[in-house]
């Protein structure tokens, strides 16, 4: 797969954005049918030795080793207001910069907002730069960053992912966690539509929305399979998220391999049934999504439970 520049696609791309969409063509992987380990810890505020913290939660959770290898943390920049919690905050996403460097790792922080189409002036605006002021020399625009095809993909012959994306060994999702307006919740899979480049596809990740939010996310977890997580729910978002809404404190970090596993226990956390989330059903076969199959590290859920709010068109979602 030869490099192609962006510059050249966007023409292209943008009179077939409007082009029927269907969920990619490759064969899933094999059901699983295996246990996950997902790591709960606390974590009262951004002022913790969140480095420590973060370690811990990979050891628990059964990192890969990651000594030499290209790790890319995919944080959620969506917009910024001062008086939410929207963002995944930058004292998290440094703190497992430091993490992953202290094991070794070679770490490039890269995002591609579905909103904002000035990507470095969001990092700047949530806190990013202050807190990493080498920051120029690690973050990728993966919205902007140059391309590579992938052969056929969501219904269309080629299709374009960054070439940071690509190389990397490891993508480590590093999501808000907060509710969707649309999707019920968005965490660690919801994130993964950062992953494709809006300079080709569109804003809001047009295509997309097109495709089917819950098709897509499955596309693109079904693609990706080099994964970790680590959930900001420290401060997280309730209500009319995944922009609008209000900051909810969780005061906790979860960690896993297992994406799938990550976001149910997320859910069960916010007082969310995943069972009744499109997206975490239509991906199944990709990972543990009943409580019995997951094995918690660190803290349990239940005690930790804390019922986030719910527009009136989700009330359904309520877990028991």
């Amino acid at each position: 797969m030869s490099a192609v520049s962006r510059r050249h696609l966007q023409a292209a791309a943008a009179s077939a954005v409007l082009a029927g969409c269907s969920s990619t063509s490759a064969p899933p992987p094999a059901p699983f049918s295996g246990r996950s380990v997902v790591s709960i810890l606390k974590a009262n505020s951004y002022d913790d030795d969140l480095t420590r913290l973060i370690l811990t939660g990979l050891a628990q959770s059964g990192v890969p080793d990651v000594k030499g290898k290209r790790v890319l943390l995919k944080p959620n920049l969506v917009e910024f207001d001062n008086a939410t919690a929207i963002n995944t905050h930058p004292r998290v996403v440094v703190a497992a910069f430091h993490a992953f460097r202290s094991l070794g790792a070679n770490v490039t922080i890269g995002e591609g907002p579905g909103h904002r189409r000035d990507t470095f002036g969001l990092t700047e605006e949530a806190g990013y730069w202050q807190q990493l002021h080498t920051l120029d020399d690690h973050f990728v625009d993966l919205n902007r960053d140059d391309v590579k095809s992938i052969g056929p993909f969501l219904g269309r012959p080629d299709f374009f992912f960054s070439e940071t994306l690509l190389a990397a060994d490891l993508i480590v999702s590093l999501p808000k966690m907060k509710t969707h307006h649309w999707a019920g919740a968005t965490l660690s899979m919801k994130n993964f539509f950062g992953l494709v480049p809006g300079a080709i596809y569109g804003w809001p990740k047009n295509l997309l929305h097109y495709n089917g939010i819950a098709n897509s996310i499955v596309a693109l977890n079904r693609r990706f399979r080099n994964t970790f997580a680590i959930v900001d729910g420290i401060i997280g978002m309730e209500g009319n998220g995944p922009i609008q809404g209000q900051p909810r404190p969780m005061g906790a970090l979860v960690f896993g391999r297992d994406l799938l596993a990550v976001d149910a226990t997320c859910c069960r956390l916010m007082g969310i049934d995943p069972a009744k989330i499109e997206y975490l059903q239509k991906a199944a076969d990709l990972g543990a999504i009943s409580a019995s199959q997951i094995d918690h590290r660190g803290e349990l859920p239940a005690p930790l439970r804390t019922d986030f709010q719910l527009i009136q068109d989700f009330q359904h979602l309520r877990l028991a």
